[in-house]
C-alpha cells in the first residue's frame, strides 16, 4: 500500500485526484492540501511514499516544493502547463500528468509508481546477495511490463539497453520488452559468466556476440552495441581469455 498526499490549490482538481486515488486499491490517501506549505508540515511528521502535486500554485509552487524536500518521496506532477514538464523530470518525477487527465492516465502513472516502489523494496542489498533470489542458476527471469509479468528465457536476451529508470530487453526473436528497472540492478541479477556491461547504457549476452570491431559489438550482421571507453579493457581481457586468436 502506497501512502500518498495530494496538493492542489484548485478544489475541484483536488477532489478529482482524491476520487481517483480511492479507486486504486494500492493507494492510500493520507491527506490533501490546497497549498504546499501545509504539506511541508505534514511531511515533517508523516511517512509518505508518493506525492501528487500541482506545479502552478501561489506562495510556493510544486517544483520549488519538491526541490526543497530532503527525504523526497516519489512524485507525480499534475499541471495545466506543459512547459513545466522538463523541470519536473529534472527532479526525477515518476510521471507528469497534463490537466485535464483521465482516470486511465492517472492509473498508468500510479502503476509506474507502484512498480518502482516494489522494485526498491524487494531488491536485495548488493552486499548481501541471496543466491536463491537471483536468477543466476535459473533459466528464466520474470519481467513486469504492460500490466503483466512475462517469463523471459535468459539465453534469449541478446542485449539490454538503459533508458533512464527503465531498461529495454532486446530478444533473439526480434521483440523487445521495456520494464521499470535500473541497468546496474539488471547487471547484478544476470549471470556474470554470460552477460557483461560493455557501455554505461548496454549489457550484452556474451554468447550472442557474432563479431566485434573498433568499439562495436555485433549481435547480427546489422545490429550492434557500442563499447564504452571505460569498458574496453575488460572486454578485451574476456576475448583473450576465452578465444584463440587465429
Amino acid at each position: 500500500m502506497l501512502k500518498c498526499i495530494a496538493i492542489d490549490d484548485e478544489p475541484l482538481a483536488l477532489r478529482q485526484i482524491a476520487a481517483y486515488i480511492a479507486k486504486i486499491p494500492y493507494l492510500e490517501l493520507v491527506a490533501r492540501f490546497n497549498n504546499a506549505i501545509e504539506a511541508q508540515q505534514c511531511l515533517a511528521s508523516e511517512k509518505v511514499d508518493l506525492i501528487f502535486v500541482d506545479i502552478n500554485m501561489p506562495d510556493l509552487n510544486g517544483v520549488e516544493f519538491v526541490r526543497g524536500l530532503i527525504d523526497r518521496p516519489m512524485v507525480i506532477f499534475t499541471t495545466a502547463y506543459s512547459e513545466y514538464a522538463i523541470e519536473g523530470f529534472k527532479l526525477d518525477a515518476v510521471d507528469y500528468l497534463l490537466k485535464p487527465f483521465s482516470f486511465a492516465d492517472f492509473s498508468r502513472a500510479a502503476a509506474k509508481a507502484n512498480s518502482l516502489y516494489e522494485l526498491r523494496h524487494n531488491q536485495r542489498p548488493p552486499q548481501e546477495p541471496d543466491s536463491e533470489a537471483l536468477p543466476k542458476d535459473r533459466e528464466y527471469i520474470s519481467v513486469k511490463a504492460d500490466y503483466k509479468v512475462s517469463l523471459v528465457r535468459i539465453g534469449d536476451i541478446l542485449y539490454i539497453e538503459s533508458e533512464g529508470e527503465y531498461v529495454r530487453l532486446h530478444l533473439a526473436d526480434g521483440t523487445t520488452i521495456t520494464t521499470l528497472f535500473r541497468l546496474k540492478n539488471m547487471e547484478t541479477a544476470l549471470p556474470a559468466e554470460s552477460f557483461m556491461r560493455v557501455h554505461r547504457s548496454y549489457i550484452v549476452n556474451l554468447r550472442a556476440i557474432r563479431s566485434y570491431i573498433k568499439g562495436r559489438i555485433y549481435l547480427s550482421e546489422t545490429e550492434y552495441v557500442p563499447i564504452g571507453e571505460n569498458y574496453k579493457e575488460a572486454f578485451q581481457n574476456y576475448i583473450r581469455q576465452n578465444f584463440r586468436n587465429l
